[in-house]
């Protein structure tokens, strides 16, 4: 069973590299940012808006739009709390879900899921002003973070 202390993370390094080595049309990586009203400033390209305070109920459906990912990448500001949390209830809720549909994994790799190392505040001191990376990045929002 998925705990904090188990959750992979992945850093900003590691996650801006598969996103410029992927193509286009390569869909198998999901980035879920679960910050709520900080969610100003700035987000990783292609990434989800989930708000914290809206996933217990919304859970079942992103498990159910996320099934065919091959990674899947939560954050939130700093990843302490909100970011992990989400993780583990993703973690659990596709493992009952994905279980009770008969939709479990049968062939290939199975589904990493990570925690963004630092979150947005980390990934927006080096790739913030990246446009290939970033979208709608407001530098003078972070500069007393």
């Amino acid at each position: 069973m998925a705990n904090v202390a188990n959750l992979q993370r992945m850093t900003a390094k590691a996650l801006s590299e598969k996103l410029l080595a992927q193509a286009a049309t390569d869909s198998s990586i999901a980035i879920i940012d679960v910050r709520d009203d900080d969610y100003i400033g700035g987000h990783i390209k292609g990434s989800t808006n989930m708000p914290s305070r809206q996933l217990d109920y919304t859970m079942p459906t992103l498990v159910r739009r996320l099934h065919d990912k091959k990674v899947v990448v939560f954050h939130c500001a700093l990843s302490q709390q909100r970011g992990p949390s989400a993780a583990l209830k993703y973690l659990r809720e596709r493992d009952s879900i994905l279980k009770a549909l008969g939709m479990e994994k049968k062939d290939g790799e199975p589904q990493e899921v990570f925690v963004l190392d630092r979150g947005f505040v980390g990934w927006q001191e080096t790739y913030g002003e990246d446009e290939r990376l970033t979208e709608a990045y407001r530098k003078e929002l972070w500069e007393d973070y």
